[in-house]
């Protein structure tokens, strides 16, 4: 297993996150959002382990090098997906996004670089 994985949370994934997290906390309450951030945090640092973690899958089908991880795991419920993209030895989460969502027209175009 490869060591020294770094792990950068893009702006538009964070903003992701308050969003989901604002969302959660209006619909089934605060108690219910923090169990969800736990949720969302525990699979964003499956990949301190680099892009291979349990459960992540290569996407080319969505655009070249983009990978997700969805967020249900480890006996957790949860409908979002870590989206991602390795970076020599960075692993930049561009979009944490619900799995019902078009994701290709919800991702930047490959030359992009997350914020």
């Amino acid at each position: 297993m490869r060591q020294g994985w770094t792990v950068r949370l893009g702006q538009q994934a964070e903003q992701d996150y308050i969003e989901i997290l604002q969302w959660t906390a209006k619909t089934f309450g605060k108690g219910q959002a923090k169990t969800y951030a736990e949720t969302v945090a525990l699979a964003i640092e499956a990949l301190d382990g680099g892009p291979d973690a349990l459960g992540a899958k290569a996407r080319d089908d969505i655009q070249p090098g983009i990978r997700t991880l969805h967020v249900a795991r480890q006996g957790r419920a949860g409908r979002h997906l870590v989206v991602f993209r390795v970076a020599g030895s960075t692993i930049d989460v561009l979009r944490l996004l619900h799995d019902s969502m078009d994701l290709p027209r919800r991702l930047p175009a490959t030359n992009d670089r997350p914020s």
